[in-house]
């Protein structure tokens, strides 16, 4: 099954970039994930794990922001594409290739696990949350960015947050349709939820 998913990720990295948000490419829908990513970390160079990271984007863009960064993927390629992407931009980031169900990474050793999209496809998506928890030193936070697309896939807002109470005390949503964003005007449900504690 995880091998499975692996070799799904595989197949799509090389195209996986073209998407405006998973490429950062432009330079509009790359300054405004600067601007939403920075917006919800605590101040660099806070230890940033992102976990399902792709080809590297927000990863790298935090560690040119001067965070230190960890990168999780199961995919090879995924993570070849990212260690190509941190090269060109001068930073050096952390690449790890494993599940993110069962990160490689050791227990409160970051400030904030961030995950894009990922959740939502998990298999049991509370006990990923508690595990992720485990990561966060004290005072560490969860960001988390996720939705309930057209085709009916994904979380809606309500069930993330209640995902994440159930481990936290504080879970907050933000709501995410600036199209800045995305590169195009959405009309589906995009958010972020953010725990501080």
């Amino acid at each position: 099954m995880v091998e499975d998913v692996g070799r799904f990720w595989d197949e799509h990295a090389a195209t996986f970039d073209e998407q405006p948000d998973h490429g950062l490419r432009d330079a509009g829908v790359r300054a405004a994930w600067r601007e939403l990513l920075l917006s919800l970390m605590p101040a660099a160079p806070a230890v940033v794990v992102d976990l399902g990271c792709g080809t590297g984007s927000l990863a790298v863009l935090l560690a040119q922001a001067g965070y230190a960064v960890c990168g999780v993927d199961l995919s090879g390629r995924m993570i070849g594409v990212a260690e190509e992407k941190a090269r060109v931009g001068g930073v050096s980031v952390d690449w790890r290739r494993g599940d993110v169900a069962e990160p490689p990474c050791e227990a409160e050793s970051c400030d904030v696990v961030l995950v894009r999209h990922v959740l939502w496809a998990m298999a049991d998506p509370a006990a990923a949350v508690g595990r992720w928890c485990g990561l966060l030193r004290p005072g560490g936070r969860l960001v988390f960015v996720e939705g309930r697309w057209a085709t009916r896939a994904g979380l809606t807002a309500e069930q993330c947050q209640g995902l994440v109470l159930g481990h936290r005390r504080e879970a907050t949503v933000l709501k995410l349709d600036d199209p800045a964003l995305w590169g195009a005007v959405i009309e589906d449900e995009r958010y972020a939820v953010v725990s501080r504690f």
